[in-house]
């Protein structure tokens, strides 16, 4: 008999699928591992062969993360410390990048409250009054885990992130039960320790599933055209409707809108910055390729 389930975790060489609410150990055709089986795809478990299931096919994906590796998710929480580790907006950046080429919803989780509740930066504001979903989190005093926990509600989610920022904590916040090990800021470093090794979707009480993955401070760009790259930040594309010409890529070009909203400072200087960055990446891969 086949039954429909989800890919969970990956571990020892098995593939753990929840079927129907329980977990099953199931052993993935060679053909779908050599395809990139991942965690979060719907798949079809076929009998059982020396005591364990068998994936036999993979359903069609919704969506799809190269980084982390997950399939079919619905929301990624970029999880970034407001202090102790300083945030790295070049990486949340390229993560909200990530997320819209996917056609993914994204949340910007601004946590570690408690070490900076009187002087959070300033860039905190900027991503509010872009338009970015902003939640404003506390793992050690609780605030702001009740929004992050209803926003995870029946969803598939992914947290995503530095190491250091506080992953791991919220989720054990959020739903005590897990029990996931927890990291010290490196003295040395000023960076975060990895505690999480693999990907794994773990089942919320309120409904959903979410993924805490490894933490990372280099990424990828999506293959998106270079002209194309205005479109993923909100303020600057709207900016472009008044530049003079329609393939502006606001970089020396006359009368550009977006240029002008940075000297008046309606477009933050150091996103303006982080696009120009990203676009140069986007250029030189085309050339590359």
């Amino acid at each position: 008999m086949v039954a429909e389930g989800r890919v969970i975790k990956f571990y020892g060489g098995f593939c753990y699928v929840m079927v129907d609410g329980a977990v099953k150990e199931c052993l993935p055709r060679r053909r779908l591992v050599t395809a990139g089986l991942l965690v979060g795809d719907r798949v079809k478990v076929g009998a059982a062969e020396a005591g364990r299931c068998v994936v036999e096919a993979v359903l069609p994906r919704r969506t799809m993360l190269f980084r982390p590796p997950v399939a079919n998710v619905e929301l990624t929480v970029l999880v970034f410390s407001i202090r102790d580790p300083q945030p790295n907006f070049g990486l949340l950046d390229r993560l909200l990048v990530v997320s819209q080429a996917a056609g993914i919803e994204a949340l910007v989780c601004f946590n570690k409250l408690d070490l900076a509740r009187d002087t959070p930066p300033a860039e905190v504001a900027v991503y509010q009054a872009v338009g970015y979903r902003v939640v404003l989190t506390s793992a050690l005093s609780g605030e702001g885990v009740a929004a992050l926990r209803e926003a995870l509600a029946d969803r598939i989610s992914v947290f995503a992130g530095p190491s250091g920022a506080g992953k791991s904590s919220l989720l054990n916040a959020i739903q005590p039960g897990l029990r996931l090990r927890t990291g010290e800021i490196s003295h040395k470093t000023r960076r975060g320790r990895h505690t999480t090794r693999v990907v794994e979707l773990l089942p919320l009480t309120g409904g959903g599933l979410v993924a805490d993955t490894p933490g990372f401070t280099q990424l990828d760009l999506p293959d998106i055209p270079a002209a194309k790259l205005a479109t993923y930040f909100p303020e600057i594309a709207a900016a472009s409707a008044g530049c003079r010409f329609n393939d502006c890529l606001h970089i020396q070009e006359p009368a550009c809108a977006v240029r002008r909203a940075v000297e008046e400072g309606t477009v933050a200087l150091f996103r303006y910055r982080n696009y120009l960055s990203f676009l140069r990446e986007l250029k030189e891969k085309e050339r590359r390729f």
